[in-house]
């Protein structure tokens, strides 16, 4: 048996589909071309089968979050990361906040930076660099229209080029849709084991 996550965790946990996976025994040329590429590039999953009903925007979709998250160049990964959990906790998308929490913690080997976002949310108390790319992506999640080119200074401050900045904007956009998909397409549940400290 599972349960709905409402709050955010770097544990452990499944996210069950509301819309019905791709029957991969069924699938058509275009879906399975579509499949190869998957967010994450790792295993085909619920989800990705899931978005595979629609193999035109999925075979979009997949490279381009690849590119955003995974891009070689620009802003460490680990801070692409921390503006995707900032952005997953404001959404309400339980599940965005634990994955990429847990992605964050595993890059840096610093559990207390999402601990400390856990407990306090974007209020966290954190070294100046990251605090900047978590204000950042706090106030062009709650609300972009308010940005200006003022919003990058703080972010300049701390030593992060244009380059640095526009990824980091596009990580912080890309769960704006991300984390839409994972919330109306099904729900984080704690995987069914007893004892799951979850």
């Amino acid at each position: 048996m599972t349960r709905s996550m409402r709050d955010f965790t770097q544990g452990e946990f499944d996210w069950q589909p509301w819309l019905a996976p791709l029957d991969l025994d069924a699938a058509t040329d275009a879906q399975r071309a579509a499949l190869k590429i998957t967010p994450s590039n790792r295993a085909v999953g619920a989800y990705s089968l899931v978005l595979a009903h629609d193999p035109e925007t999925l075979e979009q979709r997949s490279p381009l979050y690849n590119a955003i998250m995974f891009g070689a160049k620009g802003l460490p990964r680990a801070e692409r990361e921390l503006g995707a959990v900032v952005a997953s906790r404001i959404n309400g998308c339980a599940y965005c906040a634990s994955v990429h929490a847990k992605r964050f913690t595993e890059l840096t080997k610093v559990p207390e930076v999402m601990q400390r976002i856990q407990q306090d949310g974007a209020q966290a108390s954190l070294e100046p660099r990251q605090k900047a790319i978590v204000d950042y992506a706090a106030k062009l999640t709650r609300d972009p229209a308010v940005i200006t080119p003022a919003d990058a200074a703080p972010l300049r401050a701390q030593g992060l080029s244009d380059i640095e900045i526009l990824d980091l904007t596009h990580a912080v956009a890309m769960f704006a849709w991300a984390n839409r998909l994972m919330q109306t397409l099904g729900e984080a549940t704690t995987p069914a084991c007893e004892g799951n400290p979850l």
